[in-house]
């Protein structure tokens, strides 16, 4: 993977500091990003010195959503003189856009997202992929995609119900209304509101250490559980912790837990 052009990627400390980076385009994102950022998070997932990303925006804003000359471009995959031929390309596309996105599901660190300014259509998309969400009083989501003529078909519709709850998300794709950061908190879309950008950074950065300093393998063993459990039955849930904890309980990461809470000392844990 080359360097990226549209994010600005930073290590130290276990923490990935993954910023998109197209502030003149309000982080809009165009084809190049959605790929770019996909590559960027598996590589960030396979870096055993990586133990949490933090997805935020450069600029005043974290992101307006998809660049609209990228969707004009998937106007014309669509276009042709084949109407079938065309469907299967559009399908094909966005089967892949999604697995862009999916793909910061998946990665098996912690992903937190720092929203400041304007998150739109597909950067909520982005935000509700991620495990905690953080917002400044000034952020603005909105789920824009009815007020364009389309449905959302990237994530979100699937993913903001089990944040938020089946009303209060099809209120927000219905309207498309803007939610601010304080309501955003109350309606359990973020996980805490602070007052500006600088209190917002501040805030992700003590929290990402935090969880940067617990041990790897617990919480890669954790994230996959919970996100396995809100797509599966109880049971199929119970089943597959037993599964994950006979492989990985036994493990250098709890004995060094355990001489930790003995010792009252913070864990030294491995990468």
């Amino acid at each position: 993977m080359g360097e990226p052009t549209t994010l600005a990627v930073e290590t130290a400390d276990g923490v990935a500091q993954l910023r998109l980076d197209r502030p003149a385009a309000a982080n809009a994102m165009n084809r190049a990003m959605w790929f770019e950022l996909r590559d960027t998070v598996r590589a960030l997932d396979a870096d055993p010195s990586v133990r949490v990303v933090v997805i935020s925006g450069n600029g005043r804003n974290f992101c307006s959503g998809i660049d609209l000359e990228m969707l004009g471009g998937l106007r014309e995959a669509a276009g042709g003189d084949s109407r079938g031929h065309g469907s299967d390309e559009l399908r094909r596309v966005v089967l892949d856009l999604q697995d862009c996105l999916t793909s910061v599901e998946r990665c098996r660190k912690p992903v937190i997202a720092a929203v400041h300014g304007v998150c739109i259509g597909a950067g909520l998309d982005l935000a509700v992929a991620c495990d905690l969400r953080y917002a400044s009083e000034d952020a603005r989501f909105v789920l824009k995609e009815v007020d364009m003529g389309l449905a959302a078909d990237v994530g979100v519709l699937q993913r903001l119900p089990r944040i938020v709850g089946e009303g209060v998300a099809r209120e927000m794709a219905y309207t498309c209304r803007a939610v601010g950061g304080t309501e955003a908190a109350q309606l359990r879309l973020v996980n805490e509101v602070l007052p500006d950008a600088d209190a917002l950074r501040e805030r992700v950065a003590a929290l990402a250490a935090e969880l940067a300093a617990k041990s790897p393998l617990a919480l890669r063993g954790t994230k996959h559980a919970i996100t396995y459990a809100r797509d599966h039955s109880v049971a199929d849930g119970l089943e597959q912790i037993a599964t994950w904890n006979a492989g990985t309980l036994i493990s250098a990461d709890l004995e060094e837990a355990l001489a930790a809470f003995a010792g009252k000392r913070p864990g030294r844990y491995r990468d």
